[in-house]
């Protein structure tokens, strides 16, 4: 039957490594409907396809590209894609987004989603150009860095303009946080999805197309648009400025900047001698330079020195948050991968007691053309320092490393050995949760992790509502579908077309702050399968209406929740099939701990109260109170009755 959806092509491409087969699927209306695109594509193939208990990067997972109804439409923040399967780093459902312009040609090629299954037993990319699909060896692209590899890739295909998602060595040689990265300096970057790529001897997919599926009603997203670059301009102009990096002092000054490995929440930086001693957090957060080191590598700073040569955007986008930084001086920064962001600058900076600027901008680079997270290296390379210096490591293990924080050489020298998986960083490579088992129960206390996943620059110490999304999220801690108290302490505008129109303190954790919480996830769930930019201002009436103009359905704010409602549901039954249940639902023990000074001295995160919330949690889900294990009847309102006999065992 034809699809009488707009918005899609009512194409999924499958490709399998082992076989060589390339198929193509055509689901229903009620399919697009139920799932909407992205994590809901992602979620849904998962549950449904990949073997229970599979090695996550053994040939029997699956890994899924998936755009939405909303990618690459003329509107600022449709350059998205998802990018999901069983995560090796968790062991449970993985996923995350990227901006730039793949997932724009994938759509223009023709397909809503890619599915990769098996593994080939030599190198191979996939090319897919207007609804053309071809293996292609890729053995003479293997073992190159990310920039070299896209221009022999571009320079074969005789086309500038082809996009190419691929692996880095971290990925070929299965890092636990490689990174899936295209354009250079975009990158699904948590849980290891390139290193389920790398497991599949898969270096890439490039895309080329020119023809983008029907919409149902063109002029009003062109009218949207036109107002997001006029009468919205306001609202994300200073974003434009200084992107994300821009709240890095900010962040320090409310106690959130995440410090020394997460002991304090405010970097007052290095002595001012330029040497690797530490200025003392506990002395300096009487002064007025308790936030120096914080000054010197925030945004602003990046701007002011000269380091930042340039901004860019991703598809259709007018705010041009990206960095663009350059140096020819002590380091040699090419300005293909981008620049720092704030996640880059407080995990790989603060986190690791390092406040120079330029080292952290060559530490982006590095980090984007070996492609690995930034988050998770720079909490691993934070965690063995404080294990080095607590001497919970022995000396010998490091082969000469001389791993403290702020040390730059030896932190740059690490992040090479775990990209190359060389020496100590062989081990590192494996996430800070698995290296610590090594070395006993008081390393694992330091690993400041969720489900096995490093926590973002953001602290739930200081924002307690985001620290019950951290225990709830299906990829362990994630800040990106996930609530920010913060942003309700004076108003709650964005959430009253849900009915929530009081404000909370960021230290509430009452059943009102609960529902909050729970309304913010499942709207982040309708985000990412949509799938659009949520740094842009549209607003959940707006999304509604670019969803109706895209597909011409008459949807509402209703059915898109239930749809965010459903793809959280089936993440958590992924998960619970896979073993991570109630008892992962938990923060690290450091974050229960209080803050011995600095802007929020004494402050920790109540046990008690957010064990309390997160059974609160379950209950308004429709989970099961103590479990989190979803009731029958969830199941069947959200039209999941069919997991319930389907569990792919």
């Amino acid at each position: 039957m034809a699809l009488e959806s707009k918005g899609y092509h009512g194409n999924i491409a499958r490709v399998n490594l082992t076989t060589g087969a390339i198929t193509v699927d055509h689901p229903d209306d009620e399919f697009y409907h139920t799932y909407l695109g992205g994590h809901g594509f992602i979620a849904y193939f998962l549950y449904k396809e990949v073997p229970a208990g599979c090695d996550p990067l053994g040939p029997d997972n699956k890994l899924i590209f998936a755009c939405g109804p909303l990618t690459g439409l003329p509107f600022a923040g449709s350059g998205r894609h998802a990018v999901g399967a069983k995560s090796p780093l968790t062991g449970g459902y993985g996923g995350g987004e990227a901006g730039g312009f793949w997932g724009n040609e994938l759509r223009r090629a023709g397909f809503d989603a890619l599915i990769v299954e098996g593994a080939s037993d030599k190198p191979v990319y996939i090319y897919i150009k207007d609804g053309e699909i071809e293996l292609r060896d890729a053995a003479h692209l293997w073992g190159l860095e990310c920039k070299p590899a896209e221009q022999a890739l571009r320079a074969e295909l005789n086309d500038q303009r082809v996009r190419f998602a691929q692996i880095g060595p971290a990925g070929e040689k299965q890092v636990l946080f490689a990174t899936i990265s295209n354009d250079l300096n975009e990158f699904v970057g948590r849980g290891g999805m390139g290193a389920v790529m790398g497991s599949k001897n898969l270096k890439g997919v490039a895309v080329r197309g020119t023809q983008l599926p029907e919409v149902a009603d063109m002029k009003k997203i062109l009218e949207m648009n036109k107002w997001l670059a006029t009468e919205g301009k306001p609202m994300y102009q200073g974003f434009g400025e200084l992107g994300t990096a821009g709240g890095t002092l900010g962040s320090s000054q409310q106690g959130n900047l995440p410090t020394l490995n997460f002991r304090f929440g405010h970097w007052p930086g290095r002595t001012p001698h330029g040497d690797n001693n530490m200025v003392d957090p506990t002395e300096a957060c009487l002064t007025t330079d308790a936030h120096a080191g914080a000054q010197a590598i925030t945004g602003q700073t990046m701007k002011d020195t000269g380091l930042l040569t340039g901004t860019e955007n991703c598809f259709a986008c007018v705010v041009k948050c990206k960095r663009v930084t350059e140096s020819h001086g002590r380091y040699e920064i090419d300005p293909d991968y981008g620049g720092p962001e704030y996640e880059t600058i407080g995990m790989m900076g603060s986190n690791c007691g390092i406040d120079d600027l330029e080292a952290i901008a060559y530490a982006n680079m590095r980090l984007g053309a070996l492609g690995m997270d930034s988050i998770s290296c720079g909490a691993t390379i934070a965690w063995a320092m404080e294990c080095v210096e607590k001497g919970l490591i022995p000396q010998d293990d490091l082969q000469g490393v001389d791993l403290r924080f702020g040390n730059v050489d030896a932190w740059l020298c690490m992040l090479e050995h775990i990209g190359y998986r060389q020496g100590f960083g062989d081990h590192l490579a494996l996430g800070s949760y698995r290296a610590a088992q090594r070395y006993g129960e008081d390393a694992v206390a330091l690993a400041p992790v969720v489900k096995k996943q490093e926590l973002p620059a953001h602290e739930p110490r200081v924002k307690h509502g985001l620290g019950l999304g951290y225990m709830v999220s299906p990829t362990g801690a994630d800040h990106m579908h996930n609530f920010h108290d913060t942003g309700y302490t004076k108003a709650t505008r964005g959430l009253h077309p849900l009915g929530i129109y009081k404000p909370l303190p960021t230290t509430d954790l009452s059943p009102e702050k609960v529902r909050m919480v729970m309304y913010t996830i499942n709207w982040r769930h309708v985000q990412n399968s949509a799938i659009y930019c949520m740094f842009l201002p549209w607003n959940m009436d707006q999304v509604t209406d670019l969803i109706r103009a895209a597909t011409g359905w008459r949807t509402s704010l209703y059915e898109l929740m239930k749809v965010g409602e459903r793809v959280n549901t089936l993440s958590r039954l992924f998960n619970l099939r896979e073993g991570l249940t109630h008892e992962t639902d938990k923060l690290a023990r450091r974050f229960l701990t209080p803050f011995e000074n600095g802007p929020l001295k004494g402050r920790a995160v109540p046990e008690e109260s957010i064990n309390e919330a997160l059974k609160t949690y379950y209950s308004m889900m429709g989970w099961d109170r103590e479990t989190g294990v979803p009731s029958e009847g969830k199941l069947l309102e959200l039209g999941l009755g069919w997991t319930l006999t389907n569990t792919c065992a």
